[in-house]
């Protein structure tokens, strides 16, 4: 029983080292071969990684959504069985996650993203509207977050 502790915290610390090795690929891995892009007289080199970091981006959010839809709905049925009330709560912060989501992939365009010397097709359509969404979804996140760190250590410090 002892060692199903221990998957939680080598996953994690698998995740971070793949993250740390993509970013440094995309920020250190140099540049494609003798392709440049000139943006404002200036010319720019492409780096190689490019597409290797936003897929990992790509599946980072999925894994985030995946696991909070899991866990709120595991937590929503155990609650069910023994307060009703509370797993109404539970059920509307499932809603209004994907809520949010929905939000967010409404707020994403379809038209063509500049990406500077790319010239695939990826960046029209379902994909631009994906990216914006996974983009709008990270920073809605990542405001949430500080903002209950914040609003936790106010409290706390108020209580005691």
């Amino acid at each position: 029983m002892k060692n199903y502790k221990l998957i939680p915290k080598i996953a994690l610390l698998a995740l971070i080292v793949l993250g740390i090795i993509f970013a440094v690929m995309f920020y250190f891995g140099g540049n494609l071969e003798g392709i440049t892009h000139k943006v404002a007289g200036d010319e720019l080199a492409i780096p190689r990684f490019t597409d290797l970091f936003l897929i990992w981006v790509y599946i980072l959010t999925g894994i985030v959504v995946i696991i909070t839809l899991v866990a709120a709905s595991i937590a929503y049925a155990n609650m069910w069985r023994f307060n009703r009330r509370k797993a109404i709560t539970i059920l509307c912060v499932i809603l209004g996650f994907v809520a949010l989501v929905f939000v967010c992939w409404m707020l994403g365009s379809s038209k063509e993203i500049n990406i500077t010397g790319y010239e695939g097709h990826d960046n029209v359509g379902f994909w631009a509207k994906a990216s914006d969404m996974v983009i709008y979804l990270c920073y809605t996140l990542l405001g949430a977050t500080l903002l209950t760190m914040l609003g936790g250590y106010i409290y706390t410090k108020r209580l005691k």
